[in-house]
């Protein structure tokens, strides 16, 4: 099966130098800690949080309509530390996921309506079906398909 082709309305996106989309609807709070390192496409309505902690996306990945990345955390007893969120190259996240994930390799796939729980670690190769709940720091092996809530 082959997907069809998706064309951009070149008003609704701002490209970058290094070939990024960005859709206008899309907020990018603390856009200086926000790397997008080329061919990434970020949708309409997405939140990506780099005013927490550095957020760094690799190369040609896909970041559906209406997702929410925000970089891990930790509480302690004097209060929050945030952690930066790595996502690998060649990654896609579906529309209306939350991810919450300490680092994500390449190629992976998150489906439509997943929620990845804080200081989550996804692998290369691996998949999350639709609808799956992470709990908090899983560890998703290499080539693994991860479904249901709780995921496993």
């Amino acid at each position: 099966m082959e997907l069809q082709d998706i064309f951009y309305d070149k008003s609704e996106y701002i490209e970058t130098a290094s070939g990024n989309k960005v859709s206008r609807q899309s907020i990018l709070c603390g856009s200086q800690n926000i790397v997008l390192n080329g061919k990434t496409i970020i949708m309409n309505n997405c939140i990506i949080r780099g005013d927490l902690a550095n957020v760094r996306i690799g190369k040609h990945c896909i970041v559906g309509l209406r997702t929410v990345v925000r970089p891990p955390f930790k509480k302690f007893s004097k209060g929050v530390a945030f952690f930066p969120l790595q996502i690998g190259d060649n990654v896609i996240i579906e529309e209306d996921s939350v991810i919450n994930a300490a680092h994500i390799g390449s190629f992976v796939h998150i489906g439509k309506n997943c929620v990845i729980g804080r200081r989550c670690v996804l692998k290369d190769c691996c998949a999350i079906a639709d609808n799956t709940v992470l709990p908090p720091e899983t560890v998703v092996p290499p080539f693994t398909l991860y479904s249901g809530n709780p995921g496993f």
